[in-house]
């Protein structure tokens, strides 16, 4: 009797093998796990066959030509795993937990990725404390020229003119004078001679055309002029009145100057200084275009007040030895020779 029982018990297990391997003289399952080192191409192949397999529901699907024994189940197996893994990290996780999983796994095109801040410092961008404001109230009601965009930087040439004592004596008698006639004149700070308008550079011009300014002003010398006549001007938009000492010698070496700075405007396209420059050394200034009212006897006055200053023709012959450029808030030098 017990060996009549046995018979069938025989006969499901071999049916049991047959449809586990595909036939019954296949290795046991113990035996049919993947090489070592073959992890990769057993779930590759195992992505494949679960995909397009064809039995059951839960059952794995057929092996493929040429693949070795066993690896469909092998990469079942380790999916299978994975997943209770995954479904067990989940379960003892917390809810924000889960979040920060997702955003760091959910690549560059996840719609709840975070925003990153904007770097600073970028090429082109003001540097802290370089933003100009448009207020005119805050430097004396002076208007500009043109309008201020972010990375323009306005740039001017010119030669710098360093005062004695005696020169600012001079100065306060002719303002003091001229504000008989404008109450509103104020005297400049600083005293220069402009070789170039005021134009606009863009941040990643400022090095190539300082370089530039450096190879064509490298082989002048130092040299005098005479600025002893007293004249009136205003800015090309009618904004600002000013007084100013009008060179009466040494315009040719000025010429040189201004043709060599002009060529280096003409390379970055900007506008070149004026055809017909009158040097000229500003003194005081006002808002607004009040020039009539200091022209005629105001200036004849203003003139003789130069004239009878003590020593004013050595005072005013002026020996220049550099030319600057301003750029922004950055000044760069040039040597005379």
């Amino acid at each position: 009797g017990r060996a009549d029982n046995s018979a069938p018990a025989a006969a499901r297990r071999h049916r049991h093998r047959h449809r586990r391997g595909g036939g019954g003289l296949g290795p046991p399952a113990a035996s049919r796990k993947g090489p070592a080192g073959a992890g990769h191409e057993g779930r590759a192949g195992g992505v494949q066959q679960l995909g397009g397999g064809g039995g059951r529901r839960g059952a794995p699907g057929r092996r493929r030509a040429g693949a070795p024994p066993g690896q469909v189940g092998a990469a079942g197996r380790a999916l299978r795993a994975g997943g209770r893994r995954r479904r067990r990290r989940r379960e003892r996780s917390g809810p924000g937990e889960e979040r920060v999983a997702f955003i760091l796994l959910s690549g560059p095109h996840s719609a709840g990725r975070p925003r990153l801040p904007v770097p600073a410092g970028l090429p082109g961008d003001p540097e802290p404390g370089e933003a100009v404001s448009d207020d005119s109230s805050r430097h004396g009601g002076r208007v500009r020229g043109f309008p201020h965009e972010r990375g323009s930087w306005a740039t001017h040439v010119y030669l710098p003119y360093r005062v004695q004592e005696e020169f600012l004596e001079l100065l306060e008698l002719l303002v003091s004078h001229a504000r008989t006639y404008v109450s509103s004149l104020a005297a400049m700070e600083e005293f220069h001679l402009s070789l170039s308008q005021c134009v606009v550079l863009r941040y990643h011009w400022i090095e190539p055309f300082v370089r530039s300014l450096k190879e064509r002003l490298a082989s002048f010398h130092r040299f005098f002029c005479v600025a002893d006549q007293v004249k009136v001007y205003t800015n090309q938009n009618k904004t600002r009145t000013f007084i100013g000492l009008e060179v009466s010698a040494g315009h040719f070496q000025l010429l040189e100057l201004v043709s060599e700075v002009d060529r280096v405007l003409e390379e970055f396209d900007l506008p070149t200084f004026y055809k017909d420059p009158s040097f000229h050394i500003s003194l005081a200034w006002c808002i607004g275009d009040l020039s009539g009212r200091l022209e005629g006897q105001c200036l004849r006055e203003l003139q003789d007040i130069v004239d009878r200053f003590e020593d004013s023709a050595l005072l005013l012959r002026v020996q220049w030895e550099e030319i600057r450029c301003k750029s922004g808030n950055k000044y760069f030098s040039f040597p005379l020779r």
